[in-house]
């Protein structure tokens, strides 16, 4: 499953610089949605867990988890541990449109069951993500979006990574986001 976001523009056609064929080609860009959760822990806490990262297979809400601290080999005397925990895309599909407080305890309990005595946090942070990984990314991959070119205007190029969408034209992994702003690149110098 996925989730599918509604494109949002002011007026009609993002006021020109996008035509009818780019808008559907966007908007059947698909996305897995989730929730991560931080539990942070004062200075002095020790979680006695042999691994720094841990992906599990074995429960229906939780699939990755990290004792950050160990995963980064960070030694903070002054700061305490912190675990990350990442919800199966199907969890979060299911708990998408939920209230991240409604849907924090249910976290806690499946992670209690997949890590059980896990000391007390000082603080929780739970966060809805909405549009977590590319499944569907535009049609033919092509890495860019060129959305208006003119000689007086220059070229708008979506794509690249980063905040322009990179695993929307390519897929999500550092390597779809290096071969998006690679072609993004490209556009933009050939135009110069």
């Amino acid at each position: 499953e996925s989730y599918r976001p509604v494109l949002h523009t002011q007026g009609s056609s993002a006021g020109g610089l996008i035509g009818e064929n780019q808008r559907r080609m966007l908007e059947a860009v698909s996305y897995s949605s989730r929730y991560a959760l931080g539990l942070f822990y004062k200075a002095d806490t020790q979680i006695d867990i042999p691994w720094a990262a841990k992906y599990v297979s074995s429960n229906p809400c939780i699939r990755f988890i990290a004792i950050d601290d160990k995963k980064r080999n960070l030694a903070l005397k002054n700061c305490g541990p912190a675990v990350m925990v990442h919800t199966s895309v199907p969890f979060g599909i299911q708990h998408l449109e939920e209230e991240k407080d409604a849907v924090q305890p249910n976290i806690l309990e499946e992670l209690e069951k997949v890590m059980p005595g896990l000391p007390q946090p000082d603080s929780i942070k739970c966060q809805k993500w909405r549009y977590s990984q590319v499944t569907g990314s535009v049609a033919d991959c092509p890495g860019q979006m060129t959305l208006h070119s003119t000689a007086s205007a220059g070229v708008c190029v979506w794509g690249g990574g980063g905040g322009g969408g990179g695993g929307g034209f390519t897929h999500s992994n550092f390597y779809g986001y290096i071969e998006s702003a690679l072609k993004g690149f490209e556009v933009l110098k050939s135009s110069l």
